[in-house]
């Protein structure tokens, strides 16, 4: 099998005792660390009113990663629409290439949009990838799917909302965010009217497209249709991370861009020397994902010895439990079988990593043992 990429998704988390601001000196210093260690590409999510997490912006983080790499591919994991206008997304993207040519990836989330009415239907699949006593064939765990209605519900959701809109604004459908986009780069973009747009810096930029999804919905139907690269997200939603790639692959149209679907898979890691240090490091994570999904808002990430003080309830450990038993922790032999696993599993193309742990050093140290490791395989 051709050797497959690994790629880095960053959410700047801020540790327990740390600031904002060492946060993403510590992120900036990872992507040097990753392009050294032969990452493929350095992506920024965006997430807001969350205290432990500092990736507020991604093309701010991107302007200053931008300016102290060289080589590495960076790119936003995702942009979230729903608060954004197509134009607002192009000119930022395209100051960003204006500058930087060549290496800027723009990952598309639909977090907060607005889904055209019935297209969120999750198609009839055949399964590809049969799922038995939570497990493909080959040793994937596949998780029972994890409802999002309570997070949704949340006042902090309903917050989030208030405060990234403009007072009566609506979001524009996806579908057509996504398609006045690529014609505004493209530089075909035209009203019903036929008054055209012409944006500069943005027209022409040379971005990659990326859509990022969740499920079998919109997301993975836009990107197929339209020819695009499609990331799934096996960290956020391990259930659904089949039938994402498969309801993907359903859709695919060939396209100038691509002449054959690619996807890529997230997912939470962390490795270390051994095993027990691994899951030492790893021992914030639950407590860290309880926080954003009992709807406060993601906490600072906390050591191991605050991680071993949280006070569970049967109840926390459900709310948390897909996303616990699904991260990949150990040696690097140990992980690297388990991203094997994933790919094979999932037909990945490319394996996006997500690593959280309390200490920087860490952190880099994980990233570094897998990357010797795949190296290797």
């Amino acid at each position: 099998m051709a050797h497959t990429p690994l790629a880095v998704l960053d959410l700047v988390p801020i540790s327990s005792g740390s600031t904002a601001g060492q946060a993403l000196r510590n992120s900036i210093d990872l992507a040097r660390h990753a392009e050294r260690l032969g990452y493929a590409r350095y992506w920024f999510a965006e997430h807001h009113l969350n205290p432990g997490v500092a990736g507020t912006s991604p093309a701010v983080v991107l302007a200053l990663t931008a300016a102290a790499t060289r080589t590495i591919r960076l790119g936003a994991g995702a942009v979230q629409l729903g608060h954004r206008t197509a134009l607002s997304t192009v000119e930022e993207f395209g100051l960003l290439d204006a500058l930087h040519p060549g290496r800027f990836d723009l990952g598309l989330g639909r977090s907060g949009g607005k889904t055209p009415a019935g297209a969120d239907r999750q198609p009839a699949l055949t399964a590809a990838t049969p799922v038995v006593d939570g497990r493909t064939p080959n040793g994937l765990r596949i998780p029972a799917r994890f409802s999002f209605e309570q997070v949704l519900k949340s006042p902090r959701f309903a917050l989030h909302r208030q405060l990234l809109t403009q007072p009566g604004a609506e979001p524009q459908p996806y579908d057509e965010q996504i398609a006045d986009i690529l014609a505004l780069i493209a530089g075909n973009y035209r009203t019903a009217d036929g008054i055209d747009a012409h944006i500069v810096p943005g027209e022409g930029a040379d971005l990659q497209i990326w859509i990022l999804g969740s499920s079998a919905g919109i997301s993975a139907q836009v990107a197929g249709a339209r020819g695009l690269r499609f990331a799934a997200n096996y960290h956020v939603s391990p259930a659904t991370v089949l039938e994402a790639a498969e309801a993907y692959r359903a859709a695919f149209v060939p396209s100038a861009e691509l002449d054959r679907p690619y996807v890529s898979v997230s997912a939470d890691v962390v490795v270390a020397e051994d095993e027990a240090t691994a899951k030492e490091l790893a021992a914030g994570y639950g407590p860290w994902v309880h926080s954003i999904r009992s709807g406060a808002g993601a906490i600072r990430f906390p050591t191991p010895d605050e991680a071993r003080a949280h006070a569970w309830s049967e109840q926390d450990r459900a709310l948390v439990a897909d996303r616990v038993e699904t991260q990949f922790t150990g040696t690097p032999a140990q992980v690297a079988d388990q991203l094997e696993t994933l790919r094979d599993a999932t037909g990945a193309d490319e394996l996006v990593i997500t690593t959280i742990t309390h200490d920087h050093a860490d952190r880099v140290r994980s990233y570094e043992l897998l990357a010797g490791e795949w190296k290797r395989r």
